[in-house]
């Protein structure tokens, strides 16, 4: 199953208009180091760098993650990607369709103020030392990026299967390392005491 995830940044959406009629929506889809409490199940954050492979993949922009509904593409430059200190920094040049025209005027009138993006996560840490489990987001392959009229915090099913998969391998690698595991521990070192023991016999002629 494809894990694709959207989150949306609350920073807002604006509208720029040129004097030669061309329209742009501006805004930040992610930002980086900014802690996102998904529901309690855990916190995430995103780590600077984690769109840079993206920055050279063509990427879609839509309305509402409707794949549908597509106003911009990073191949054909209507769609611009920056990553910057604050976050990843969107341009979308607003196209003279239905879709372009009515999210305009939707934007202007505040009805739809967020940009959001849709993501497959593909390096990423997990801090549970702390409650609820920290998230570093450090690389993702980005899909698409949205203007959005509510939040996303989509899949969260995700999320907990990732938090999963992680211990699982944590898991999993203990039990590739016998000695790492609580029992041979505790018999490696009744053995090294032992040994111990008899050099001191030994040398001690004891």
């Amino acid at each position: 199953m494809t894990k694709i995830e959207k989150r949306t940044a609350l920073l807002g959406v604006e509208t720029r208009a040129a004097d030669d009629g061309k329209r742009t929506l501006a805004g930040y889809a992610a930002v980086f180091n900014s802690d996102a409490d998904l529901y309690g199940i855990w916190i995430e954050r995103i780590e600077p760098g984690a769109f840079t492979p993206a920055l050279s993949a063509d990427v879609r922009a839509l309305v509402d993650h409707d794949t549908g509904r597509v106003i911009g593409r990073t191949k054909s430059g209507t769609l611009r990607l920056a990553e910057d200190a604050k976050g990843l920094h969107v341009e979308i040049d607003v196209p003279d369709t239905t879709d372009g025209n009515d999210l305009w005027t939707l934007v202007e009138r505040g009805d739809i103020s967020g940009m959001s993006f849709g993501f497959i996560v593909t390096k990423q840490e997990w801090d549970e030392s702390v409650e609820p489990p920290i998230r570093t987001i450090k690389e993702v392959e980005l899909l698409e990026v949205s203007a959005v009229a509510f939040p996303a915090y989509d899949d969260t099913s995700i999320g907990k299967r990732s938090l999963q998969e992680w211990r699982d391998a944590r898991s999993n690698e203990t039990i590739k390392d016998p000695a790492a595991t609580p029992v041979n521990r505790a018999a490696a070192n009744l053995k090294q005491r032992l040994a111990m023991r008899l050099d001191l016999k030994v040398r001690t002629g004891a």
